[in-house]
């Protein structure tokens, strides 16, 4: 599956962005779909997961109550929706893919083996 993050950009802190991530192949509904993020001189770092039917959620602590994933199996695109943004969330944001249908092991980066090309998300204080 290949992936295609979009939807970055300069906001200011507490306002919103909405991330797509759009992705090719024919069976996008087997797979369970992460968001990561880099920050400058950081690792990267889980913050959301979704698995193959939408029906199980799972979010970093920072970001709980703020963001929220979601996903259209029918369009093959997965989203995060970002509200009440911070200067601490600016980073690359990167789309990934696993196949499966458990969210066991969602926030573990080396458990996808598919990855977007990441968009920027700058918050500015």
């Amino acid at each position: 599956v290949q992936l295609q993050a979009s939807g970055g950009g300069l906001v200011q802190a507490g306002e919103s962005l909405r991330l797509s991530c759009a992705a090719s192949g024919r069976t996008f509904g087997a797979y369970v779909m992460g968001w990561f993020r880099q920050a400058p001189g950081r690792d990267r770092e889980f913050a959301a997961a979704i698995t193959s039917s939408g029906g199980s959620t799972y979010y970093v602590d920072s970001v709980k109550g703020r963001f929220t994933i979601s996903r259209d199996n029918a369009k093959m695109t997965v989203y995060l929706q970002m509200n009440s943004l911070k200067p601490e969330d600016t980073a690359v944001y990167y789309c990934a893919a696993r196949l499966g249908y458990s969210g066991r092991h969602a926030s573990d980066p080396n458990e996808y083996a598919y990855w977007g090309q990441g968009t920027l998300v700058t918050v500015s204080s």
